[in-house]
Order: structure tokens, then sequence, then C-alpha cells
């Protein structure tokens, strides 16, 4: 699978939707869901936590290790994928479709997120 491009990369490997209604979505890669292995727990922040762009909000716990959960943004989370909750392994099975993590309405967008081509080229080094 190819990294979809419309989404745009962080270079801990999060993606992040463009923001519907100052809203967008936040998951994991499938390179990042690769090297992490089977998933088999995720903790994610609650609605209403604010996060903050390039710090830890989450952890996600795989039969290999386990691996902090970065924001790419800063905002206020509106929603959590309770799906992936009580399914961690769809973090493996679909990254970029029902394995998203969160919903954060966006208050600060860095500017070092990546294009899709060079999130691949990032990914690949």
């Amino acid at each position: 699978m190819s990294n979809p491009q419309e989404l745009r990369y962080s270079k801990e490997h999060e993606w992040l939707s463009a923001a519907d209604d100052g809203v967008s979505t936040v998951g994991i890669t499938e390179h990042a869901a690769n090297a992490l292995g089977d998933v088999v727990f995720v903790q994610l922040p609650e609605v209403g936590d604010s996060v903050s762009a390039g710090e830890t909000c989450g952890e996600l716990e795989s039969t290999k290790s386990v691996s902090d959960l970065y924001s790419p943004v800063s905002g206020e989370v509106t929603e959590v994928n309770e799906d992936v909750v009580n399914d961690p392994s769809l973090v493996n099975s679909a990254p970029f479709e029902g394995g998203w993590l969160f919903k954060v309405r966006v208050t600060d967008e860095p500017g070092d997120l990546l294009s899709a081509d060079e999130y691949t080229a990032f990914s690949a080094g």
C-alpha cells in the first residue's frame, strides 16, 4: 500500500487528514504499523484533552514493543476511535481507514509535516 496523497505525515510516523471544519483525523502509517508488529493495546488521549504537536499523547503496545504516540498538531481531542480501543488489530489491518486513532480540533499546525512523497522518501531512508 502506498501512502495516500491527500494526507500529511510526521517524522514520528503519524498521518493527518486535511481539516474538515477545523477537525483533522490522526492515525499511524502503514510503515509504523508494520514496524510495530501486531498491535494488542492502544492508549489514546481522552475527548477534551489538549495535545501538543510533537508531544506524546498515548501509547501503542504490540507483541514486540511499546511505542509512544505523538500528536502531529496542537489542539483539542474531539473524538477517539473506540473501535481501535476494542480491536487494536485495526491499526495493522486498516491503518488509513478503520484504524484511525483520534480526531483533533487543530489550533496550531507545525510547518514540518511531510507530503506523501516526502514521507515515502523519509521512511525508506
